[in-house]
């Protein structure tokens, strides 16, 4: 049994992107409550390794209004469904214009699991092969650069990379290195 039982569901906003629905709910006792929901797809995000480098991408990002480094990563165009890998090579593709002849999966990450539904898939992206990105309309400002792992550790101690899933995923990157 769930510790909380969802009793009604209304959507309260929708785009193309995500869905925002504030759901009633029962709670054990039997108290009775709303729970806002952000209901986002899922999401693959890739490390991208060459050579003892690695591929960052720094764009806008509008709710924090400045520029952030990050690791390629995104959904499917209009909440569409992929298989992880195949969505995780495609986010490479597009805004790196990089693709791989091997991705590793390193692990599943919750975004934010007291607010949001959004899950992802982190990889490590090797056997890399340039080409020129296929960036969606909003990902036009985008640039990438490659850094070495002391470089990329040092824009995370200094928060030029603050974003909680590329931390994460670098986090998940160190577990398999040492088990390596």
């Amino acid at each position: 049994m769930d510790p909380i039982e969802r009793c009604k569901s209304d959507t309260v906003y929708s785009n193309a992107w995500m869905t925002v629905r504030e759901d009633a709910i029962r709670r054990p006792d039997g108290s009775h409550g709303i729970y806002g929901v952000v209901d986002k797809p899922d999401y693959a995000l890739v490390i991208a390794r060459h050579d003892d480098q690695y591929m960052l991408v720094e764009q806008f990002r509008y709710p924090l209004g400045m520029r952030r480094w990050e690791f390629p990563q995104g959904t499917a165009p209009e909440r569409a469904e992929m298989a992880p890998a195949d969505l995780a090579a495609r986010e490479l593709r597009e805004e790196t214009g990089l693709t791989a002849t091997t991705m590793v999966e390193l692990g599943l990450l919750d975004v934010a699991p007291g607010m949001s539904s959004q899950r992802g898939r982190a990889y490590l992206a090797l056997g890399i092969t340039e080409g020129p990105p296929q960036r969606e309309h909003e990902e036009q400002d985008m640039r990438c650069a490659w850094f070495t792992r002391e470089q990329v550790e040092s824009m995370m101690r200094t928060s030029q990379i603050t974003d909680a899933q590329s931390l994460a995923a670098w986090t998940l990157l160190g577990l398999l290195d040492n088990d390596t």
